[in-house]
């Protein structure tokens, strides 16, 4: 998985001159120009279009890339709906008789692979993007979606409980299950949450289905609660109000950089991941300009923009991590089938819901 973007031009009043002292003509003249000046913006600012943009991206993120697609394409004023991932494909399949959004942007890979196979996208190929690598290119004909960045999943671990509780710090996923613990873990709900969900089906491929569920089975003994973010975990740990909040890298990265007391964690024994991606909406009447800015979100332009959250993008040479991202990060992200993650997400949320469902925080 939206802001509002507005415009319109502000003019200035006169302040006194020989056409204000002296009236008659001058004075007309110069009436007749502010009045013309100042109906002129908001008329320029109505021929604008609106494109409906479904989003999943981080608030932060918003502003800038909507002022950059703005200026890119001056046609357009982007009109964001923000939500996580979860909800966003449920309200995305649930309106396919009658889409809504002209333009899907900052939206799980998995995700877009469903609305794929179920005919939702224009099949549209953005300008430029052979420069992309490989991975982040639709890989089905017909072409229909790009990908932007990838993120994946870390244990924000807050280091004072720690040190207070005498909490050891963990290194692989199995650390997490220890007594001390106990209460102790927050985790994104994955129905709701892109990040919840890259963890679940990280575990279930890397340790098989059985001990996959067996490992989530114990790890909920330790849970409090699952939140409706992949930001929320690392938010609550880094307030104190957890000691370890599984979420996502770019959070991890942005709350210690605030100052929180974090150690980012990237499990020994790999991680789960997800990519973002952009596609244009089937059946929308905007589709020629939605397709101008899906050129312009392939572009290095854009990727400098998606660089300054991520650590991974799709355009190479352009990512530059701060120095707080974990070195390792990238090298520890698993072998991950993303078109099984869309295959197999309705049967793996339905059995994660009936296991662990009493534990959803709801917003």
């Amino acid at each position: 998985m939206r802001r509002l973007a507005s415009s319109g031009g502000r003019r200035g009043r006169g302040s006194g001159g020989w056409g204000a002292a002296a009236g008659g003509v001058p004075s007309l003249v110069a009436g007749f120009m502010a009045a013309v000046m100042a109906f002129s913006a908001p008329a320029a600012a109505a021929e604008r279009t609106r494109l409906v943009t479904y989003t999943a991206l981080e608030p932060e993120q918003l502003d800038p890339i909507r002022r950059a697609i703005e200026v890119a394409v001056p046609e357009v004023e982007i009109v964001w709906q923000r939500a996580s991932t979860g909800i966003i494909t449920d309200r995305v399949l649930a309106e396919r008789a009658a889409p809504q959004a002209d333009l899907l942007l900052g939206i799980a890979a998995t995700s877009l692979l469903q609305f794929e196979a179920a005919g939702l996208l224009d099949p549209y190929r953005p300008a430029g993007v052979e420069a992309l690598r490989p991975f982040f290119r639709d890989p089905n004909p017909p072409y229909s979606w790009t990908g932007m960045d990838a993120y994946l999943g870390v244990v924000c671990f807050n280091t004072e409980v720690a040190g207070r509780d005498r909490i050891t710090r963990p290194s692989f996923w199995r650390d997490l299950l220890g007594p001390a613990l106990k209460g102790r873990v927050v985790m994104p709900d994955p129905a709701a949450s892109g990040t919840g969900y890259l963890l679940v089906a990280g575990w279930l491929q890397t340790l098989g289905e059985e001990a996959g569920w067996a490992y989530m089975d114990a790890l909920n003994e330790n849970v409090a609660a699952y939140l409706p973010t992949g930001s929320g975990p690392c938010e609550e740990a880094a307030a104190g109000r957890a000691a370890a909040g599984l979420s996502l890298d770019m959070r991890a990265a942005a709350e210690k950089a605030a100052g929180a007391p974090l150690d980012i964690v990237v499990p020994v024994d790999g991680t789960g991941w997800e990519a973002e991606g952009f596609a244009v909406v089937a059946g929308r009447p905007n589709r020629a300009l939605a397709r101008r800015v899906a050129d312009w979100a392939a572009s290095r332009e854009a990727n400098a923009l998606y660089a300054r959250s991520f650590a991974i993008v799709a355009y190479p040479g352009v990512s530059s991590p701060g120095p707080l991202y974990p070195p390792h990060a990238e090298a520890r992200m698993i072998r991950n089938d993303l078109e099984w993650m869309a295959r197999n997400r309705s049967r793996i949320l339905a059995e994660w819901h009936r296991r662990y469902g009493a534990k959803v925080r709801r917003p």
